[in-house]
């Protein structure tokens, strides 16, 4: 797995003209991009520094913000490229620790890592914030009103972890709970709401609670969760009622867009969120900044509940915050961590659980053995050419984009999104030949041979059975990035109807802009969604992508089948290789 990029031809933006000096052999080597030298030699000159020792180390920690990292170690980032001329590391840390540049604050460096400031002050405020949080009185429970509740939800499904949890949360400002699919994270969630909502029922007061995630689609499916298990619950009618419809939102919502602003928000520390319970579903999609930003919203009294599986990817921006929570909280007696193990969909998806385990034990003849020798719910087809490729992939895309067509042209918005959710082809990547834009055309020039032309001038590319997903947030519109749709015809009119948000919206196709075709999606999209039967397509073995996260989170989306489409070794790298993040956060939380 390669750290270095790989330039399309000598005038990829990426190399900078007239590279020279210790920078430039960098670029040259094609570990730093022309954008990581332009930014270090300009605040090189505003800060006054000449030293290239320096300058390499702050054009260095600007790539690893780029590439997903809070900060860098100068020991660690030489194993990246080891042939390249890096300084000796003790004259190199020695130039940087008496450079002008951590005077003035431009870099900072705690724990032996390098951060640029602003990531150094967004760490050290989520490690403030959940200290501060921590440290005041615990929430006013009554214990015997909370044991009846307890012994009114026992008789229900849910078991003695998911009861547990819940009431662990009754007595705690901040929770975490974990796990992977299957593990009734959301039942856990809707209980935990009734336990909260229970004690301030028996006070007399009132309790306001928000179901955020970080995309419409996966907001969207918390609130479903939650209110249909709040609806299954009959122990406990005047804490349900309490808790009424809580909306399912995406955080950019919750916290308020500004127009002016794309990292603050309405609600901050001056203006604080109303709600007294706050819920964050697929928390491990949630970057530094969001999490800093969502932090210094809470009003000091109000609870918050952190559901996630760190097994996952991480969010697309820099850190990975869910993962560092649980490795800073890790052995302390006063972790709010809450691991749920037990699997309550093990029969209906016992051979996807196996190979999800396999996958965490890092054991890759295990995985491979899975693979290969399971028959309902996972598949293996060893293919790496085109020509394998497209035998094997053709006929199920094809059968389900005229499924999608078929409700979309009978005016069916309902059908058409149900049908789209029922099969999903998973890439890691978004270009080339195991790229998502390929597979799109592939299956829309398939789709084209089967109904006659789907794309062209009369239609502008919104064709009906097109499947989309939105790609941004667009707040004028309620429409929000992770949600999909599909363009249906209506009468003579084309209407595309968006589904993510608790109810359908349909919309004249010339009023969105930030969506792209569905028939394949990348797996970092496919966060925070499932779908019944999911496809996945692995990369060469050499994918600087391929690791065991994006693997995970590919299978783990999948209901009721997975089929995996790729080679021997790439399986083998993608359980061998994990998706290195450098952060401080769980040593600032482990050091308290």
């Amino acid at each position: 797995m390669t750290e270095l990029f790989e330039p399309t031809s000598e005038h990829d933006w990426r190399l900078a003209a007239g590279r020279r000096g210790l920078l430039g052999e960098f670029n040259e080597g094609l570990l730093l991009t022309a954008s990581d030298l332009h930014v270090a030699r300009r605040v090189g000159v505003l800060g006054g520094e000449t030293d290239e020792r320096v300058l390499l180390a702050l054009a260095l920690a600007v790539r690893a913000v780029r590439r997903g990292s809070v900060c860098l170690s100068l020991d660690q980032v030489r194993t990246d490229a080891p042939e390249l001329p890096w300084p000796d590391l003790d004259s190199w840390e020695g130039a940087v620790a008496s450079s002008g540049l951590l005077d003035s604050g431009v870099l900072r460096s705690d724990f032996g890592l390098l951060y640029l400031d602003r990531y150094h002050r967004l760490e050290r405020q989520v490690r403030d914030d959940l200290v501060e949080r921590s440290a005041q009185a615990p929430p006013d429970v009554d214990e015997e009103r909370l044991a009846g509740a307890l012994a009114q939800a026992r008789g229900t499904h849910a078991s003695d972890e998911q009861l547990a949890a819940a009431a662990a949360a009754a007595r705690r400002w901040t929770t975490i709970v974990t796990g992977g699919p299957g593990t009734g994270k959301t039942t856990t969630v809707a209980r935990m709401l009734v336990l909260v909502a229970d004690q301030a029922s028996a006070r007399g007061e009132r309790i306001s609670v928000a179901l955020t995630a970080p995309t419409g689609k996966a907001a969207s499916r918390l609130q479903e969760a939650v209110s249909e298990e709040l609806a299954g619950l009959t122990g406990l009618p005047e804490a349900v009622a309490l808790l009424g419809r809580p909306q399912g939102v995406t955080l950019h919502r919750l916290l308020g867009w500004r127009p002016d602003n794309t990292t603050r928000f309405r609600h901050d520390r001056g203006n604080r969120l109303k709600h007294d319970v706050v819920v964050v579903d697929e928390s491990s999609m949630v970057e530094l900044t969001m999490m800093a930003r969502l932090l210094e919203a809470l009003k000091p009294d109000s609870r918050l509940i952190l559901v996630g599986d760190p097994q996952q990817l991480t969010s697309v921006g820099a850190g990975a915050v869910l993962g560092d929570l649980v490795r800073g909280y890790s052995g302390r007696p006063d972790s709010p961590v809450v691991e749920l193990t037990y699997n309550h969909r093990f029969e209906e998806q016992e051979e996807i659980v196996e190979l999800a385990r396999a996958l965490q034990a890092e054991d890759a003849d295990g995985v491979l053995d899975v693979l290969r020798s399971s028959t309902r719910q996972v598949s293996f087809v060893e293919a790496s050419s085109e020509e394998q490729l497209v035998e094997e992939l053709r006929p199920d895309l094809v059968r389900a984009a005229l499924d999608i067509r078929r409700h979309a042209e009978a005016e069916d918005p309902d059908g058409a999104l149900g049908a789209l959710d029922q099969q999903r082809l998973l890439c890691a990547h978004r270009e080339g030949p195991y790229g998502v834009r390929r597979w799109n055309g592939l299956v829309e020039r398939w789709l084209a041979e089967e109904v006659g032309e789907v794309g062209g001038p009369a239609v502008a590319g919104w064709y009906v059975g097109r499947p989309l997903l939105v790609t941004n947030n667009d707040y004028a519109l309620d429409v929000y990035n992770g949600e999909t749709g599909v363009v249906v015809r209506q009468g003579q009119r084309r209407r595309v109807y968006i589904s993510g948000s608790g109810r359908l919206r349909d919309f004249a196709p010339g009023r969105l802009d930030a969506v792209e075709t569905m028939h394949a999606m990348t797996i970092h999209k496919a966060q925070g969604s499932q779908a019944r039967k999911v496809t996945v397509l692995l990369p060469e073995e050499g994918s600087r992508l391929l690791t065991r996260e994006l693997f995970y989170t590919a299978i783990t989306r999948a209901q009721h089948e997975v089929r995996v489409v790729g080679t021997e070794a790439a399986v083998r790298a993608a359980v061998t290789r994990r998706a290195q993040r450098a952060s401080g956060l769980a040593e600032r939380l482990a050091a308290d």
